[in-house]
């Protein structure tokens, strides 16, 4: 019996690349580049293959790229591919309509003529994405997301795109300063690699779930509701300031917190949690526990307040906030 994988069409099994490369190499080989120099970049948990050229072109392999952006090729991508039969189209992880009016006409036009090298002679071609466009392809996403125009499973990128344009822009600087000053001569070869993975995971953690699911399950038990498939109402947000902030420290961290977090204009700067240092997040992570603890052995809403009228102040460790931090220091 045959291999199920011998059965299937290469381009719905995802080697479609692999199969467009090729076929471009057949007409003739004298479009392919060859890498002076190659390896990879780690961005967050997915490592980029990454090439410098001849002539000094850098490139991410466009596979890779695809799977830092979580992109897979669905039915509405190869609905798209069909519709526009012989024609060049965008990546997936951009081809979606929404996106459109966010790609300038230079990124369209690069995206869809992308790099072919290899790595080394014997080696299968590759697309290759120069690198200087990742943080145009972050942009489309985060000038959707100010547009209001991201669909919710869309969200993560825009969050992705943020942390990765924080973490290049900080590489960037320390770059700029080592070539200015000649310390680039005496670092190591790997020194800015490890630096954008520590500057992405400090990105990453910031947005770490502190929040439950399991909590705001307990609160749709409480009201009678269900939020688990839309967005939660305003009275969850007064809940979780009455008896998840309030109580700590008499209500002046959540004093301080208004003041880091809210503009001028009254819009908020990030999630409240995102504010606290790790001493911080861990006795909110506690108090976390001791409200969903006392959620879970309450019937109903009113139940609750009763019970929670008995509750002491949570007294906590002073300088509490990185933001109050950097100022003390």
């Amino acid at each position: 019996m045959a291999d199920k994988k011998d059965t299937i069409n290469p381009i719905l099994d995802g080697t479609f690349e692999q199969v467009a490369v090729k076929m471009v190499a057949g007409a003739g080989s004298s479009n392919i580049l060859d890498a002076i120099y190659s390896g990879k970049l780690p961005i967050g948990d997915v490592e980029l293959d990454c090439a410098v050229l001849d002539g000094g072109v850098r490139v991410l392999s466009e596979r890779a790229v695809h799977r830092a952006f979580g992109s897979k090729r669905g039915g509405s991508h190869w609905k798209r591919m069909k519709e526009n039969e012989g024609g060049a189209n965008l990546p997936s992880f951009l081809s979606a309509k929404n996106y459109k009016p966010f790609i300038s006409n230079d990124l369209e036009v690069a995206l869809k003529k992308p790099v072919l090298y290899r790595t080394n002679a014997g080696a299968t071609p590759a697309n290759g994405i120069r690198a200087e466009l990742l943080p145009e392809i972050c942009g489309v996403f985060l000038s959707a997301r100010r547009k209001g125009e991201l669909h919710p499973s869309q969200e993560h990128l825009a969050l992705q795109a943020e942390i990765l344009m924080e973490a290049f822009a900080k590489v960037g600087i320390v770059a700029l300063v080592d070539e200015a000053t000649g310390y680039q001569l005496d670092r190591s070869h790997d020194a800015l690699r490890l630096l954008l993975s520590k500057y992405i995971a400090e990105g990453l953690q910031k947005w770490l779930k502190t929040f439950p699911d399991a909590f705001f399950a307990e609160l749709d038990r409480l009201y009678d509701t269900d939020t688990s498939h839309g967005k939660r109402p305003q009275y969850y947000g007064k809940f979780i300031n009455k008896y998840v902030y309030d109580p700590l420290e008499n209500g002046y961290v959540k004093k301080e917190l208004d003041k880091l977090n809210i503009t001028d204009e009254g819009k908020r700067r990030a999630r409240f949690h995102q504010w606290l240092n790790d001493e911080g997040r861990n006795m909110l992570i506690h108090q976390l526990g001791r409200v969903q603890g006392l959620m879970e052995m309450c019937s109903d809403i009113e139940h609750f307040k009763a019970a929670a009228r008995k509750q002491k102040t949570v007294s906590i460790a002073p300088y509490l906030f990185d933001e109050m931090n950097r100022i003390i220091d």
